[in-house]
């Protein structure tokens, strides 16, 4: 990764973490102790919610020591490694430098969380639409969608190089 896109990954990685936990401590200023406040009959509902699992709630019937074990500890590495991977895997550019911020971000922003919250996270926004809506999420986990969504488009746009069968070089 070159400076200026070093540069690039930096400053998003910081306005994704900075625009998550502002968002986070507003709605628990402003949502603590209040029924859901919905609007668009229903299509978007804010909800404070304390998430001790990972997406989606995944992993919240865990074992307390399990949980604090995974989501406190071993996330850190698994941020780490995916950076290590995907500046070596060969992806290279703004595109890059952007989703692999937003990831991170995002994954640092719900760690932030876990580590002053007791290991859980803040959740207060819900989309809907009828008897179809999200999970209740953040603006960490809107980071992380929006990195992976980057980096799957990266990959599929990428063109390949064709195999090449039965000869011989």
């Amino acid at each position: 990764m070159n400076t200026r896109n070093a540069l690039l990954f930096l400053i998003v990685l910081l306005a994704c973490v900075g625009c998550d936990q502002v968002s986070k401590s507003l709605a628990r200023e402003q949502l603590a102790g209040l029924p859901p406040i919905s609007y668009a009959a229903d299509t978007v509902r804010f909800e404070l919610v304390g998430n001790p699992g990972g997406f989606l709630s995944l992993g919240d019937s865990l074992p307390a020591g399990v949980r604090t074990l995974f989501f406190v500890f071993t996330v850190p590495v698994i941020l780490l490694v995916l950076c290590v991977s995907l500046v070596r895997s060969g992806l290279r550019g703004r595109s890059a430098a952007i989703a692999l911020a937003l990831l991170v971000g995002g994954g640092l922003g719900n760690w932030i969380d876990r580590v002053i919250y007791g290991g859980v996270v803040t959740d207060f926004v819900r989309l809907g639409v009828g008897p179809i809506h999200t999970g209740i999420f953040n603006v960490a986990d809107v980071a992380v969608m929006a990195g992976a969504a980057i980096l799957m488009w990266m990959m599929w746009r990428t063109p390949r190089e064709p195999e090449r069968v039965g000869v011989v070089d």
